[in-house]
């Protein structure tokens, strides 16, 4: 598992719940090391034990846990590149949820080594999709469930996202767009603002 995923949990887990408790979580999943290294690649067990550990240590079920982390991943101000990554996808919700099948191609322009969720979109109507997310990360598609709420949110659309188990290989989660113009969104500019500039 590329480093970048294992640290991007690490900070999650940090920021959320604080040093101390990714201390508790790295102990218990017996890491031998305080920090990952973004660009190391790691056995993708130290992965799943470093999951299994934090839903022993904050007393939460798996799936709240990584849903959480797609959360945070879209949302928190630490880690903003992955939703400007996201919101290229397109100026509606439709057209980024359209977009996802691309991301991983697009995340390996940046990080040739990086391995995505495979990602298919399937139309139902203009407002209900199934997105089948297949990765080696088991419960991925809770981590998608996040990410796709936090920027249904971004988007200012109204939207019901459920993770339905798995299907064809992957897992299923079930998009509906109740109001696509629901609230403003939040604001974004295709240029990064410098701060002072």
């Amino acid at each position: 598992m590329h480093g970048l995923i294992n640290r991007s949990i690490q900070c999650f887990l940090r920021d959320t719940y604080g040093a101390a408790t990714w201390a508790a979580i790295a102990r218990e999943a017996r890491l031998g090391f305080d920090s990952f290294e973004t660009m190391l690649t790691y056995d993708a067990a130290l992965t799943e034990a470093v999951i299994t550990a934090a839903t022993q240590v904050l007393g939460r079920p798996r799936d709240s846990v990584l849903e959480d982390l797609g959360i945070y991943l879209v949302s928190h101000p630490n880690v903003q590149a992955l939703r400007r990554l996201l919101r290229f996808g397109g100026v509606r919700y439709a057209d980024f949820l359209h977009s996802l099948e691309d991301l991983p191609d697009r995340a390996r322009l940046a990080l040739p080594d990086i391995d995505l969720p495979v990602m298919t979109l399937v139309d139902h109507s203009p407002t209900d999709f199934t997105l089948i997310c297949h990765s080696p990360l088991a419960g991925i598609g809770h981590v998608v469930v996040g990410v796709l709420r936090a920027m249904a949110d971004d988007y200012g659309v109204l939207s019901l996202v459920e993770h339905r188990g798995t299907c064809q290989g992957g897992e299923a989660v079930a998009i509906t767009l109740a109001e696509t113009s629901f609230s403003a969104g939040r604001r974004f500019d295709l240029a990064l603002r410098v701060a002072g500039a």
